[in-house]
């Protein structure tokens, strides 16, 4: 087994349990590891630390666990018990908060560092699971985290879907390809609910694994808020603001994206649930920038927004262009708000931490010179977990505004 030692007073970290070794705790390694393989992790002192994926870059070493009793085969993988085991333990989380329930059949089993699992994305839509591995490590094990996920699933999950072509390292020689580690589903996607609302998924051709499931809790309350309001969605993707706004009453709603098979698939969820492409005249599907589009709204057309934009940093080099994207786009839309209008505004971004969001949402706010009030703080559902031990995984970001 190939073994990482650490420089001395490097370990504290790790005895703080949180998951990645940076290249710069590194003693030396034992051997030519290659990416993806399990190492051990030893203390300057020979100490067991842990067990982990090795992987070329800043981040060394990704913590799969920190027992001892638990060690690799001599494939270099973690064996099936402990993927039965960590992803058992996830499935109970989710039982724990009512998932999947008779109204919502669609979660994230596996949240990365969140389950202890770093490296792994794992959501469920209804009978089927899409695996995305965003390690060397995880594509690896995907036969042996598939095996788990069917055996856990309960016989709920009646396939399993690898998309991690655009999610695993390129540079690690690996041979990336989507399709179904299990015998195939039948279809390339299929109707879900969510909090009783219906959704079409396309887990091959959708972004991400399909649809973003840790806006569920935040499409809830838009709904909640929606009754009697004109209501303008950007970035819509395939709607799931929208289906929440015109399900709970919304007068109008007008849906943006800049992708055509996106709005293609927001029309039929938006059909799925109203009975027509246009919700019986309330909806307005367009292809278009976001921001040019809002740029030419008229000013107090609508009194509910949405800004819910891509990661427009997903590293730190990105930080300071996508900073003040940020704050365009926010001063843009507070401009443009009817007075007394609710703004829900987010950044999925994990380079820009809540407290730098905030203060490029409230540099927006005074751009503009209009009164603003935070009214709650947003974030990601209970199946998106956050361990204590990784706070960088807090990662979704939001502020629900009022605006005079």
């Amino acid at each position: 087994m190939t073994t990482v030692f650490l420089k001395k007073g490097r370990e504290e970290s790790l005895r703080r349990f949180h998951p990645w070794i940076f290249s710069g705790a590194v003693a030396s390694v034992s051997g030519t590891p290659y990416e993806g393989e399990v190492v051990e992790v030893l203390s300057s002192e020979r100490k067991f630390m842990a067990y982990g994926h090795f992987q070329k870059g800043s981040i060394t070493v990704r913590v799969l666990t920190f027992n001892q009793d638990c060690p690799p085969g001599d494939d270099g993988r973690m064996p099936l018990e402990f993927w039965e085991n960590s992803i058992s333990a996830a499935m109970r989380v989710r039982t724990s908060i009512g998932l999947p329930s008779s109204q919502t059949d669609c979660f994230r089993l596996v949240h990365g560092e969140g389950d202890s699992l770093p490296g792994l994305v794992v959501d469920v839509y209804k009978d089927v699971a899409v695996l995305q591995a965003h390690s060397a490590g995880m594509y690896l094990s995907a036969d042996l985290i598939a095996d788990a996920v069917m055996k856990c699933g309960a016989g709920r999950i009646r396939a399993v879907y690898n998309k991690s072509e655009g999610t695993a390292p390129h540079k690690a020689g690996l041979s990336l390809q989507d399709g179904y580690i299990t015998a195939p589903y039948g279809a390339d996607e299929c109707a879900v609910q969510e909090n009783g609302h219906r959704f079409h998924v396309n887990w091959e051709a959708g972004q991400k694994t399909g649809f973003f499931l840790d806006q569920r809790d935040n499409r809830e309350l838009v709904g909640e808020y929606s009754k009697g309001r004109n209501v303008l969605n950007l970035f819509c993707y395939t709607g799931g603001f929208s289906v929440y706004a015109l399900n709970c009453g919304a007068s109008s709603v007008v849906s943006v994206d800049s992708s055509a098979v996106a709005v293609g698939m927001l029309r039929r969820n938006v059909l799925l649930n109203t009975g027509s492409e246009d919700a019986g005249g309330r909806h307005v599907a367009v292809c278009a920038d976001a921001l040019d589009y809002l740029r030419d709204v008229s000013n107090g057309r609508f009194d509910l927004m949405v800004v819910d934009p891509p990661a427009f940093a997903k590293h730190r080099d990105a930080l300071d262009n996508a900073l003040r994207a940020y704050r365009r786009l926010n001063a843009s839309a507070i401009g443009k708000i009817a007075s007394g209008g609710l703004l829900f505004t987010y950044s999925c971004s994990q380079a820009v931490d809540r407290r730098t969001f905030e203060l490029t949402v409230f540099s927006a706010a005074a751009q503009t010179g209009r009164r603003v009030r935070i009214l709650r703080r947003l974030t990601q559902p209970a199946d998106h977990p956050v361990s204590i031990y990784h706070p960088e995984g807090d990662y979704l970001k939001g502020l629900l505004l009022y605006v005079e």
